[in-house]
């Protein structure tokens, strides 16, 4: 029987200093107890695609999802629920009662650099996702924190840019997704952006918090802030965050606050709503039932590994199968050769950032394919160019040479030192790489880092070198300098996800010759913006022997391609080019240009190429016309591999559809010139000019020819046919269409009915259409369904600024039954004979 808990009577019995201490974490992941009062407290963890647990650059194994934009493009909402209990499950494993998702932001634009954790550009698609995320998170008794409340669009600059907005465009775009997904799902818990909103940072932003979060949607909830996005000590707490995070507390420091209280800037009655908001999370949690925080573990469930391969199966998108190309079947390739070029050997699993996991493993698409066709087809491989952001790190591997720790054993020796009399304070052995991200929990705190070892390299010749710290860093090699970074990095985010471009430089080694290396690194005294990590010490160094660095990849893949039957390609981002922490570098894939070449180079070879694109964004495709195939697999999650394996042998009939827009130029995006923004007086600051008028809504009134692929395409192995759409009103304004699908083809497969609406008759400050309904089905072959759907006026409706409500203006609509936001099937015209109206 579950105890009901006394919140009331527990927070009077607590001082005002107790209170205050409820309101900022205790740690990086955890929330403050009160043992002395009953209080307990929770763990939380990232993250949208897989519970990472405590340590952020490893630690406990977990299983890693596919990313959002993958479980948008299945456009499947059961999936997205059972991904939620999945995560849940996971989230629990690691001692945690709390999940820092979904991410259910806006692709405003192809550059975002966090688009990946987020699903569409439409915010109905993505706000039915995220529902069932949460739903699936919390039907298992873990809280899901939605998240980043709001506008968080672009990593530019994320802690200060400062966004205009109208307010039609929040309420109808940015807001939106959040609106779905806090009404019908009702998650325990909203994460603030690090921006600003119309001036106000997010964290004490009174229109977010206050007029639409508690009043408009009257959500009950805790409202923390993103890691380090605290802004404020009087304002954040006057407008409704209730929790910083992480602790130790910078912005909630017991006496400030108190002064704050005698002083009148902060009621305590405020303090009484902030911690009883924290009380109500932790009761909601069972937390005073069962206190216990249970150590980490990892549990790789087959139930899991199951979902994850058919979900990131299903999410991959057809965009280009010319000559039916593929599936390469066995009996296709059946004693023919396979060339496999590019990153076929790299699992493009996830995104960079909070949304990174150690995966309990990743099956790259070569080991796939080797067991999916290996056995009847001659695969080789090319690896085609150089496409890493950064040198490898400086491994204790045969290709590069040996490295022995001062304690003459692998790996490097790591030591502590105190920053002010370099006492050693701490010796650890046996680091496999010289590679260490900041400490983000309290062990390295203002100390000082050295890494030592002998390395003794395998070949001679001029290799190529670079090296990075958090503070102030030096490299020596055989006590003498070789390079020094003086002062803090400039981009500290980047450093922290792998995801700055540093610079390289060369030393002569010969083979078999024992160099001593050491890299000393100093704490930052400010990080500019992020705070939270002053005084935490990190540095990296890598490798890369000059023949690998420099050899002509691109002549040797383009020479295994002229003598294969088939060419594959895989292109994408891995973590260091897609992240968190910073937008894309470049609308064309990375390494300058290499990948592009690639592909170019071995489609000129061979006419039976096909590209594999794994990315969470779009991307300029300038060798489109070129290749016969190409399949957008997004980050598919551990599973990559098997995934696309099983969408490249027909194993798995692909169905994803698009849930952005692929534009031909990156000038023909909607928020171009627009994004990232501009400086005034050192403040970024960027203008929502392009309004309600994003992803397929812009392109709308500018024609096919400004997209390569529009919203909600996608192709498949099998054909479908449609009967006549029938729509019926049921009320004042809501709708059922039912349509017969049938699989007219020789193959199952998946099939995505997609419901537009829009006036017949557009007006020019309102979209042409809007997604207002979808169902995925699958149908056997010859098989036929009924489709049934409800749609809402409300969901084609328009934010009137100067009434504050929702507005469904009288007149004639077209509800349209679309292949893609583009290519409309049918369309029926429906008449709404009376302006409706709805509060928000």
């Amino acid at each position: 029987m579950t105890r009901v808990t006394d919140i009331e009577a527990i927070l009077q019995t607590l001082t005002l200093e107790e209170k205050i201490s409820l309101l900022a974490g205790r740690n990086f992941w955890e929330t403050v107890p009160i043992p002395a009062k009953g209080v307990p407290n929770i763990k939380t963890s990232d993250g949208p695609n897989g519970a990472r647990g405590a340590d952020f650059t490893g630690g406990t194994p977990a299983a890693c999802f596919p990313a959002a934009c993958c479980v948008a493009a299945t456009f499947d909402v059961e999936a997205a629920h059972q991904i939620g209990q999945a995560l849940a499950e996971e989230t629990q494993s690691k001692g945690a009662r709390c999940l820092l998702a979904p991410t259910t932001c806006i692709h405003r634009h192809p550059l975002g650099g966090r688009n990946f954790e987020s699903f569409s550009e439409d915010p109905f698609l993505a706000g039915k996702l995220a529902s069932q995320v949460i739903q699936g998170v919390q039907s298992r008794g873990v809280a899901a924190t939605i998240k980043h409340f709001a506008v968080n669009e672009q990593e530019t600059d994320r802690f200060s840019v400062d966004e205009t907005v109208s307010e039609r465009a929040l309420r109808e775009i940015y807001l939106r997704p959040f609106e779905i997904a806090i009404k019908e799902a009702k998650p325990w818990a909203v994460m603030t952006g690090y921006n600003s909103v119309n001036g106000h940072h997010c964290d004490s932003n009174p229109f977010l918090l206050q007029k639409v979060l508690r009043g408009d949607w009257g959500w009950d909830g805790l409202v923390m802030s993103d890691w380090g996005g605290t802004n404020s000590t009087v304002e954040s707490l006057n407008a409704g965050l209730d929790l910083e995070m992480p602790g130790p507390t910078i912005r909630r420091k017991v006496p400030d606050v108190v002064a704050a209280v005698k002083e009148g800037k902060v009621s305590e009655s405020t303090i009484d709503d902030r911690a009883r908001r924290v009380l109500r999370f932790l009761e909601r949690l069972k937390a005073f039932e069962d206190p216990s925080i249970p150590a980490e573990k990892a549990i790789n469930k087959p139930e899991h590994q199951k979902l994850i391969r058919e979900t990131g199966a299903r999410g991959a998108v057809l965009l280009k199968n010319e000559k039916q190309v593929l599936p390469l079947s066995k009996e296709k390739v059946k004693g023919k050769k396979v060339a496999v070029i590019g990153l076929a050997k790299t699992p493009l699993a996830h995104g960079g950032g909070s949304a990174s996991v150690n995966a309990h493993y990743k099956i790259a698409p070569w080991d796939a394919l080797q067991a999916a066709i290996g056995d009847i087809a001659e695969l080789v491989y090319a690896k085609g160019c150089h496409s890493q952001r950064l040198l490898p790190p400086l491994a204790c591997d045969e290709t590069a040479g040996k490295v022995l720790g001062l304690d003459g054993k692998p790996g490097f020796t790591m030591q502590w030192f105190d920053k002010d009399t370099n006492k050693l304070l701490d010796t650890r052995h046996g680091r496999d790489s010289c590679l260490l991200s900041p400490i983000l929990n309290n062990e390295g705190l203002w100390k000082v880092v050295e890494y030592s070892g002998d390395f003794t390299p395998a070949v001679s010749g001029s290799h190529y070198m670079g090296c990075t710290g958090l503070g102030s860093t030096q490299f020596f090699i055989n006590d003498k300098l070789i390079y020094e970074q003086k002062g803090t990095t400039p981009d500290a985010m980047g450093f922290l996800f792998g995801a700055l471009s540093e610079n390289e430089f060369t030393y002569s080694f010969e083979a078999g010759t024992t160099y001593r290396l050491r890299v000393r690194s100093l704490p930052p005294i400010d990080v500019p913006g992020l705070e939270l990590l002053n005084g935490r010490t990190g540095l990296r160094l890598g490798f890369q022997i000059a023949s690998e660095h420099d050899a002509d990849l691109i002549g040797e893949a383009t020479a295994l391609a002229k003598e294969s039957d088939y060419a594959i390609i895989f292109t994408g981002h891995d973590p260091h080019w897609e992240t968190e922490g910073q937008d894309q570098v470049s609308f064309n894939l990375p390494k300058d240009g290499s990948q592009d070449a690639l592909v170019s180079a071995v489609a000129d070879a061979n006419s039976n190429t096909v590209v594999v694109n794994s990315t969470g964004v779009a991307i300029a495709l300038p060798w489109l016309d070129q290749v016969a195939g190409l399949v957008q697999s997004w980050f598919p999650g551990q599973e990559c591999g098997n995934s696309i394996a099983d969408v490249l042998t027909g194993t798995v009939n692909p169905e994803g559809r698009l849930p952005v827009s692929f534009p031909k130029k990156l000038e023909y995006a909607p928020a171009h010139g627009n994004f990232p923004g501009t400086y005034d007086n050192g403040q970024l600051k960027v203008e929502y000019k392009e309004g309600v008028f994003v992803g397929y809504r812009h392109y709308d009134r500018f024609g096919k020819d400004k997209v390569h692929f529009p919203f909600g395409y996608g192709l498949s192995y099998t054909t479908f046919g449609f009967g006549t759409m029938q729509v019926a009103k049921q009320s004042a304004d809501l709708y059922s269409v039912s349509v017969d699908v049938s699989n007219t083809g020789s193959v199952a497969g998946g099939v995505l009915v997609q419901i537009y609406a829009g006036k017949s008759e557009p007006l020019p400050d309102h979209p042409v259409k809007s997604l207002v309904a979808f169902m995925k089905i699958r149908l056997d072959a010859g098989e036929k369904q009924t489709v049934q759907l409800s749609v809402s006026a409300r969901d084609f409706g328009y934010f009137d600024e100067k009434r504050g409500e929702w507005v469904v203006l009288a007149g004639r609509y077209d509800f349209t039954l679309g292949q893609s936001s583009f290519d409309a099937i049918q369309t029926i015209p429906v008449t709404i004979e009376k302006e409706l109206s709805y509060k928000p």
